[in-house]
C-alpha cells in the first residue's frame, strides 16, 4: 500500500518523504489551497475594470463531506432505499473530482447532494462543509451543469452566452465589458468557430452535441464560479468530443485564473480523458470502492488480485471489475485461473478500502480542512432588476419569432378558421335566426378560436425547461422572468389577434362602428393573453407535452360549458356551476362584453304572424340573460384584471414551490428518521447547498 502514496498528490508526496511533518505539511497544503487569494490581472484580452478588487480576490473552495447517507422512498408502500451508505471526501481548489462508477451506483446522487438538489421523496443526513463552514453557496460561487444541454434552440451560439452575460453580469460592468468577458469565454471553450451558428433541436440543424455541451458551461461559468459542477459532462458524445470538452474543463484555470473546484461525475471515460482527472471518487452501489488520486487507482486494485491487463483503458477495468448488472464473475489475475462473483469482488475492494491509509489519508485531510475554516462565500451581484427584464424580454422576443411553431403556425390557423367564419356565416342580416346566428359567431371566437392557444404548450415547456435551469444557479429573479416572458408576448398576440379579426369580423355584417370593431379585436387580444398566462401555469406544475395540453383543454373546456352559453345563467346548476363557475369563468365576461358590443343599439325582425321588431337591449336581457346593469367596458376591464390575476398566480406558484421544497425536504427527512435532526440551508437566489448535522 506503500506504493499507492507515491503520486502526483502534493500531500501524498509530503507523507512519503517525511512521515514526521505529515501535519505541517498537509497544513501547508490547505492553506496554499483554501487560502490563497488568486493573483491580480486580466487575461485573454479582458480589461481589468470586468470586476472591482474584492471580487477578483476570490477565494478558493474547497468542499467537504462527512458519513453522508442518502436514502429514497420507492413504490407504494414508501420502502426506504440507500442511495449513499456513509460517504466521505473532499474537493480541492484548481483539482478536477471525478466521480464514477456503473450505472445506478450513486454518482448523480453524490453530485446533487453536494450541490443541495436533491428531490423532495430522499432523506439525507451527514455533513457537507464549504471552506469548512456551514453555508449556503452564494451566487456567483458556484455553478452546475445538468447533463442535459436545455438551451434555446432558436439562438446562436453568441446569442445564447450574450445574452446570458447580459443577466448575470453586475451593472458595474458596461455592455462592452460584458460583451468581452462573453466572447472570451467563448473562445475559453473554443466555440469562436461557431458564433453565429444557431444552436438548433428537434427538426432543426445546429451545432454537434458537444458544443451544446460547451455552451452550457459558457453560461455556467461567465461569474467565474469557484466551484463548478458537472453531471454526466461527456454523455451522449464520442471520445473526441468528451476528451476535448474535458481538456477544457481541466485547463480552465489556466486560463482565467480561476483558483477553481471542479466535480464531475462521468460514466466511462476514455484513457486520455482518465489522465485529466487529479482525484477519482469510484463508487458502487452508494458504497465508496476508493477515494484518491487518479493516477493511483489502478495500484490500489492491483494490490487488491484485480490488476489492470495491459494496453487497457483504466477507467474500463475499473468499472467493469465493480460492475454487477450481468452477474457476471470477475478475474482475480492477469491468468484469469480464478474467478469470484462480482459482489464478492466489491466486497473485497470497499473493505480494502475501508482498512487502507489512503481512507485514513482522507479522513484526516477532511478534518484538517473542516478545521482550517476560512471565509465564507460572498454573494456577487446580478444585473439591475430592470436590465433582466430588458435583456429577458429582447430573448423572449428573438426565440418566438424565430419558433415557428410559437406563433406563426398558430397564426396560419387562426386566418384559416377566420376565413371560414367570415364565409359560413357571410351577411348575416337582421333576421331572427340571425340572433342565434350572431351569438355562435361570437362564442366560437370567443372560446374556440382562443382554445387553440394551447397549441403554443410545447414552446411553453421549453421555456420553463430553460427558466428552471437558469433559476436553479440563480440568473435572475422569477418577477424579471415573469415580465419579459409577458411583453415579449403582446407584440405577437396583437399581430395574432388584428389580422384574423379583421378577416372574421366584416364578412359577416357585424356592427360597422370602429368602436365596436377595436372592441371586437381587444377583447379577442385580452381572451389570447389570458388563456397564454393560464397555459403558463399548467406548464410550471405539469412539465410535460401530452398531460400538459389535456389539462389545459380540460380546464379551458369546464369554463366553456359553465359560462352561460350552452346552458343561459339562470337554468346552469347552483351547486358548482353557478357558484363558483360562472363567476371565475373568464368566457362568461367575454360573451356578455361581446354580446354587449353587437347587439347594443339593433333591432331584429321578430318571428310574429303581424311582423314586428326586438331590441337587441331585449335580446341580451331575454334571450342570453346578460347582465346590462354595467358597460362592456367593465366586462373588458374584468377579463384584463385576470389577465394580471393569472401572470401573479404563475409568479406565487413558482416562487411557493421554491420555499416549499426545502421545507418538505426537512419534515420528510424528519418524519422518516425521527432520531436525526436535519438542518436544511437553501438560497432560492443561488444553487443552494443543503447542509445535514447528525446529532
Amino acid at each position: 500500500m506503500a506504493s499507492l502514496l507515491s503520486s502526483n498528490s502534493p500531500a501524498l508526496s509530503h507523507y512519503e518523504i517525511n512521515p514526521s511533518s505529515r501535519f505541517e505539511a498537509t497544513t501547508l497544503e490547505i492553506e496554499e489551497t483554501c487560502s490563497a487569494p488568486k493573483p491580480k490581472g486580466t487575461k485573454g484580452g479582458e480589461t481589468s475594470g470586468s470586476w472591482n478588487n474584492n471580487e477578483r480576490e476570490e477565494m478558493g473552495m474547497c468542499l467537504t463531506w462527512k458519513d453522508v447517507w442518502v436514502t429514497a422512498s420507492v413504490g407504494k408502500n414508501e420502502m426506504s432505499k440507500s442511495i449513499l451508505e456513509g460517504l466521505t471526501g473532499y474537493a480541492k481548489p484548481g483539482q478536477l473530482l471525478a466521480i464514477m462508477g456503473p450505472s445506478g451506483c450513486g454518482k448523480s446522487a453524490l453530485l446533487d447532494t453536494l450541490a443541495g438538489r436533491l428531490g423532495s421523496n430522499t432523506r439525507q443526513t451527514g455533513e457537507i462543509l464549504i471552506n469548512g463552514r456551514k453555508q449556503a453557496l452564494a451566487y456567483g460561487t458556484s455553478a452546475y451543469v445538468t447533463q442535459d444541454d436545455t438551451l434555446l434552440t432558436t439562438l446562436t451560439v453568441g446569442e445564447a452566452v450574450h445574452y446570458s452575460a447580459q443577466l448575470q453580469l453586475p451593472d458595474t460592468m458596461s455592455k462592452e465589458e460584458k460583451k468581452e468577458r462573453a466572447d472570451f469565454t467563448i473562445r475559453e471553450m473554443g466555440l469562436q468557430d461557431a458564433i453565429n451558428t444557431r444552436i438548433g433541436g428537434w427538426g432543426v440543424k445546429g451545432i454537434s452535441g458537444g458544443q451544446k455541451r460547451r455552451v452550457s458551461i459558457c453560461i455556467e461559468i461567465l461569474t467565474r464560479p469557484g466551484l463548478l459542477f458537472l453531471d454526466e459532462p461527456t454523455s451522449g458524445l464520442d471520445s473526441a468530443a468528451s476528451y476535448y470538452v474535458m481538456k477544457r474543463i481541466a485547463t480552465l484555470d489556466k486560463k482565467d485564473d480561476v483558483h477553481r473546484t471542479v466535480i464531475a461525475s462521468i460514466h466511462q471515460p476514455s484513457s486520455e480523458v482518465f489522465q485529466l482527472f487529479d482525484n477519482l471518487c469510484l463508487l458502487s452501489s452508494g458504497r465508496t470502492v476508493y477515494f484518491g488520486p487518479a493516477s493511483a487507482a489502478k495500484e490500489f486494485f492491483a494490490s487488491n488480485d484485480f490488476p489492470c491487463p495491459p494496453l487497457m483503458n483504466p477507467s474500463d477495468h475499473l468499472l467493469k471489475t465493480i460492475n454487477k448488472d450481468f452477474d457476471q464473475d470477475t478475474e482475480l489475475n492477469l491468468q484469469g485461473t480464478e474467478t469470484i462473483p462480482t459482489e464478492e469482488a466489491i466486497r473485497i475492494l470497499v473493505n480494502s478500502y475501508k482498512s487502507s491509509e489512503m481512507n485514513q489519508e482522507v479522513q484526516k485531510q477532511v478534518a484538517i480542512l473542516t478545521e482550517k475554516s476560512t471565509s465564507s462565500t460572498n454573494k456577487r451581484r446580478h444585473a439591475g432588476f430592470l436590465n433582466q427584464c430588458f435583456a429577458l424580454t429582447k430573448r423572449s422576443c428573438v426565440n418566438m419569432y424565430r419558433d415557428l411553431g410559437y406563433y406563426w403556425f398558430r397564426l396560419a390557423i387562426y386566418i384559416a378558421l377566420a376565413i371560414s367564419l367570415a364565409t359560413i356565416f357571410c351577411d348575416l342580416g337582421s333576421s331572427y335566426r340571425s340572433i342565434q346566428e350572431r351569438g355562435s359567431f361570437l362564442m366560437f371566437v370567443s372560446s374556440f378560436m382562443t382554445f387553440m392557444t394551447i397549441g403554443g404548450f410545447p414552446s411553453f415547456v421549453e421555456d420553463m425547461k430553460v427558466f428552471e435551469r437558469e433559476r436553479l444557479n440563480g440568473h435572475y429573479s422569477v418577477t424579471a422572468f415573469v415580465i419579459g416572458n409577458t411583453f415579449s408576448s403582446i407584440p405577437y398576440l396583437l399581430l395574432v389577434s388584428i389580422i384574423p379579426g379583421v378577416i372574421a369580423y366584416f364578412l359577416p355584417g357585424l356592427q360597422k362602428d370602429f368602436e365596436h370593431f377595436v372592441y371586437f379585436i381587444c377583447v379577442l387580444f385580452a381572451c389570447l393573453m389570458l388563456v397564454e398566462g393560464l397555459m403558463m401555469i399548467v406548464a410550471s406544475i405539469v412539465p410535460n407535452f401530452l398531460t400538459g395540453i389535456i389539462t389545459g383543454a380540460g380546464i379551458q373546456g369546464i369554463m366553456i360549458l359553465g359560462a352561460g352559453f350552452f346552458r343561459l345563467p339562470n337554468d346552469l346548476p347552483k351547486p358548482f356551476w353557478k357558484y363558483p363557475m360562472f363567476y371565475i369563468a373568464f368566457h362568461r365576461y367575454v360573451y356578455q362584453g361581446m354580446f354587449k358590443n353587437e347587439f347594443e343599439g339593433l333591432r331584429f325582425a321578430t318571428n310574429n304572424v303581424g311582423g314586428g321588431y326586438i331590441s337587441g337591449e331585449e335580446i341580451l336581457r331575454d334571450v342570453w340573460q346578460v347582465n346590462t346593469s354595467y358597460s362592456k367596458w367593465v366586462d373588458l376591464g374584468i377579463v384584463l384584471g385576470m389577465i394580471i390575476v393569472y401572470r401573479v398566480l404563475f409568479l406565487i406558484n413558482i416562487k411557493t414551490t421554491e420555499k416549499l421544497k426545502p421545507i418538505i425536504v426537512s419534515f420528510m427527512s424528519s418524519w422518516s428518521s425521527p432520531k436525526r435532526t436535519i438542518l436544511i440551508m437553501q438560497n432560492p437566489n443561488a444553487t443552494p447547498l443543503q447542509e445535514v448535522k447528525v446529532i
